[in-house]
């Protein structure tokens, strides 16, 4: 269920998909394929944890809507391997959800090869059979970010899809009984560190180094605010070496010292619950995760009174910003599609009461306005998060050119395993992640 972020390029495939690209109708009927009196519209959808039937829901309701229109729709768990021999032929589907952190590293040879259809006109569309625009209903800042435009020119290429918000899990029941309070600002948090270690108990675990990426990614924003991130993000000229990185830095090494012993050990693919578990046992307080955590560890056993809470990371000053990192899954055109006006269409459709209903159902939450309020039990107070005066984080790395022997996620989430265990200081792991991001931007430049 791990969202990563991480890059993988799908060698080989990016200029077969060069040489398809461009595919639209030329008749004049503003690249819509018909088939008889009915238009086709082909879809294709990673087939997730949600699960394939919520998509033959949305198709059939899509359908009903649009009496001349037939869905054709493609869901698979490995889409990329079912659906790149046709685009290697130039053959492609209209619209395609499939986010990146994938291992083939498809949506990424699209970026990298700018061959996305720009969905900027979508967001002012009102959303099929209602009165609103599609921006007007989503939550604000999912589409201006850098996951929604890799290319930072001001268009949006992918729609945001499901979301899910993460944070810092906890025992809100350890807290009630300790009489502790969840901490708002990072001095707070130092202290209840103190209170926590006289008990025996560790202020901070992590799953695997890699789960540190949401965590980073607040923990910058919170710093520097949402411009230091973007800046941050696209390897700007002095962003890692400032005093607002570094202050984030400093606050991860400091971490460090209340972290569980054992994290270090189990914080790999095969033992990664046994930190989990150390929450559930409240051993630990916090651990950075995300919203299907409960999911995951639903038959663990646990602390008696067990109760989930999560919070966003606290503020350095009191009233100050909190932040959240939010996953969210992308939507999204190549520009070799042959029905674009009706997969526009269909994109703004996705934000229907109907469609997020549909789709809520199986699980999935769209970044729509008022969607918190339909849920309930925990993902209600996990999705309320922005309603309680947290702000979203959104974006991540960039991910426009590669740099040989250079691998900016490992540099920067990998390393930490080092800095907890004292194998590497936070001044080592900041040097490193500052050579890093200039090898990327020289690289860049040279484009």
């Amino acid at each position: 269920m791990k969202k990563a972020l991480g890059l993988v390029l799908a060698l080989g495939l990016s200029g077969l998909l060069l040489a398809g690209c461009g595919g639209g109708s030329t008749d004049g009927s503003n690249g819509d394929k018909a088939a008889g009196d009915k238009k086709v519209l082909k879809v294709a959808a990673l087939e997730s944890a949600y699960g394939a039937d919520m998509w033959d829901k949305v198709k059939a309701a899509y359908e009903k809507d649009n009496p001349g229109v037939t869905v054709e729709l493609t869901v698979d768990k490995k889409l990329e391997d079912v659906i790149s021999p046709n685009m290697k032929a130039g053959n492609y589907p209209d619209v395609i959800l499939l986010a990146t952190g994938r291992e083939a590293g498809l949506t990424e040879t699209f970026i990298k090869d700018k061959n996305l259809e720009d969905l900027t006109d979508v967001f002012d569309m009102k959303v099929p059979g209602e009165d609103k625009t599609v921006k007007d209903k989503l939550i604000p800042g999912f589409i201006d970010t850098l996951a929604t435009n890799p290319y930072n020119d001001k268009k949006t290429y992918m729609a945001p899809m499901f979301y899910s918000p993460t944070g810092l899990f906890y025992d809100a029941n350890l807290l009630k009984t300790k009489g502790w309070e969840v901490p708002k600002t990072w001095d707070e948090m130092w202290d209840l560190g103190e209170k926590a270690k006289k008990e025996g108990i560790a202020l901070f675990t992590y799953p695997t180094a890699g789960y540190l990426d949401s965590f980073m990614y607040s923990l910058l924003s919170v710093t520097g605010g949402p411009e230091f991130f973007n800046e941050a993000m696209t390897y700007q000229k002095g962003a890692w070496s400032s005093k607002e990185a570094t202050e984030a830095f400093d606050t991860v090494g400091k971490l460090a010292k209340y972290t569980a012993t054992t994290t270090v050990a189990n914080a790999n693919d095969n033992d990664f619950t046994k930190n989990q578990q150390l929450i559930l046992d409240d051993k630990a307080i916090f651990m950075p995760n995300g919203t299907w955590v409960p999911g995951e560890m639903k038959d663990a056993p646990r602390a008696d009174g067990f109760e989930w809470g999560m919070t966003a990371l606290p503020a350095f000053e009191s009233g100050g910003d909190s932040y959240s990192y939010t996953f969210f899954e992308q939507m999204w055109m190549p520009t070799g599609a042959a029905n674009k006006k009706e997969g526009k269409k269909f994109i703004s459709y996705m934000y229907s009461d109907k469609a997020a209903d549909i789709f809520k159902e199986a699980g999935a939450i769209q970044p729509i306005q008022g969607m918190s309020e339909k849920l309930e039990g925990d993902n209600k107070l996990f999705y309320s998060i922005y309603d309680n005066g947290a702000k979203a984080v959104m974006g991540g790395l960039e991910n426009t050119v590669t740099v040989e022997g250079v691998n900016m996620r490992d540099t920067l989430f990998s390393a930490v395993d080092s800095v907890v265990s004292g194998d590497k200081t936070v001044k080592d792991w900041q040097d490193s992640v500052v050579s890093a991001a200039d090898k990327i931007r020289e690289a860049a430049d040279k484009q």
